[in-house]
């Protein structure tokens, strides 16, 4: 088994050689090359949609000053394998503030990959960042409308597109990767194939090879490569906004007193960095926000319970991803939170026509239902909710069996023997999170859902 230590000894230097951008008739193919010497050289690919773009009257350095950006995202899952000391980057310039705020990234990211690699370093001393290339001279000219949706196939992105729905004439959805789900979703909100943008990103075989031999693995922040990815396709689709369905459940840390956080990349400290980089090192009037900010898992489920005719459709378990076709695997903690977090609005019928079984009845989950709770070791490393409105959730829900007399199934009955009810604590369905990057018009929709059309 290979140490941190040893392989940070053996293999010194990662390097991002270049990117090569070929334009071809529906999407630009982008192909990046990194190389860890003595060890493998890496070629992942992007293909960016452009059909309809008119590439003449956008600005080509500018495109590949983001291209290069994509790229500094994309190499941490490339670096992870062996954790070189240093970065060395060819393909572009980047000032001391920019390598800041890429170490920045990359080391809280990462928090999630050092905690369970059991890696103890620091911010100062785990990467250092050489840029070799050259600074790029750009002026791009831009006037965007409407928002660019990312979407995931989960409830959040379902209830984004339901809030938008008034404005669909003027939006697009993006998908990274899109499988039956995400694509269903987006029918579903009534947009067809012409209003959905689909990149397809391709990883390096030679990175699940090395996985297989022992090297280091673990979770990268995903969603800032949505963030990146989402930003040129908004450039070139002359899309104002990046419409994104983070909640403010995602600031919170996954282990107690750290800021060790499966969903960095989704938090509103994120969002706020993404957003100020962008505006001091792009300078378009694109804004980088999440709709859904000002709300916690807990609401979001609330006003998903009612949109009918996503519920059949959405899905959330990566175990159940990795199988066609896709379904809710009932076994895993994204499965049972997701279960958890509807409970007070759809059990139980409802609730076992979507998942296929009575996820509260299953004995072998009680481990996994602590940790929601809050009362085990760590929060589950996926995009789970606070142990506060799991705790609250649970409370509705057997509050709501109690007034009509029914049993309480095994995990409900042993929350009900271990721990307190909150559910008459406070109320969070009236909650609203300040703590966000929302225009007027966009906090006008939320809460017009929120309290008024729900």
């Amino acid at each position: 088994m290979y140490t941190y230590e040893n392989l940070r000894n053996n293999y010194k230097e990662f390097y991002y050689r270049n990117y090569n951008i070929e334009e071809k008739e529906k999407h630009l193919h982008i192909t990046y090359t990194f190389e860890i010497p003595g060890l493998s050289v890496f070629t992942p690919s992007l293909d960016i949609p452009i059909e309809g773009v008119d590439l003449s009257s956008k600005d080509t350095s500018f495109i590949e000053y983001l291209v290069f950006h994509i790229g500094l995202v994309e190499l941490i899952s490339y670096w992870k394998n062996v954790c070189p000391r240093k970065v060395i980057i060819e393909s572009g310039y980047l000032s001391e503030d920019q390598i800041l705020w890429f170490k920045n990234l990359y080391f809280n990211g990462l928090g999630e990959f050092f905690y369970t690699n059991e890696i103890s370093t620091t911010i100062e001393d785990f990467m250092e960042i050489v840029p070799l290339g050259k600074k790029q001279k750009f002026h791009p000219i831009f006037q965007g409308e409407g928002n660019l949706i990312p979407v995931g196939g989960g409830k959040d992105s379902c209830v984004t597109l339901s809030l938008l729905e008034r404005e669909k004439e003027r939006n697009t959805c993006f998908i990274i990767n899109p499988n039956e789900i995400t694509l269903s979703c987006c029918h579903a909100a009534s947009y067809e194939d012409q209003d959905i943008l689909c990149l397809k990103r391709t990883l390096d075989k030679r990175m699940v090879s090395l996985k297989d031999q022992g090297y280091l693995n673990g979770h990268t922040p995903f969603s800032s490569m949505v963030a990146f990815t989402s930003y040129l396709t908004a450039y070139l689709h002359n899309k104002k906004y990046i419409t994104l369905s983070n909640e403010s459940s995602a600031n919170e840390a996954n282990v107690c007193n750290t800021n060790v956080n499966h969903q960095y990349s989704k938090s509103y400290t994120f969002e706020k960095d993404f957003y100020n980089y962008t505006k001091n090192y792009f300078g378009l009037d694109i804004t980088y926000l999440s709709l859904l900010r000002p709300l916690s898992e807990y609401q979001i489920g609330m006003l998903f319970s009612k949109l009918n005719h996503f519920l059949p459709i959405f899905k959330s378990c990566n175990v159940g991803s990795k199988h066609q076709p896709w379904k809710w695997c009932c076994h895993c903690p994204k499965c049972l939170f997701v279960y958890t977090i509807l409970s007070p609005h759809l059990y139980k019928e409802k609730l076992i026509s979507i998942f296929g079984e009575d996820m509260f009845t299953n004995e072998k989950l009680l481990p996994t239902f602590i940790d929601l709770l809050g009362f085990g070791k760590t929060k589950p490393f996926e995009c789970v909710g606070t142990f506060k409105e799991v705790n609250y959730a649970i409370s509705k829900t057997i509050s709501m069996l109690k007034s009509k007399k029914e049993k309480l199934p095994f995990l409900l009955h042993y929350f009900k023997e271990h721990y307190r009810l909150t559910d008459k604590d406070f109320c969070l369905e009236e909650e609203y999170n300040d703590e966000h990057n929302l225009p007027k018009h966009f906090e006008e929709i939320v809460k017009g859902r929120l309290y008024h059309d729900r």
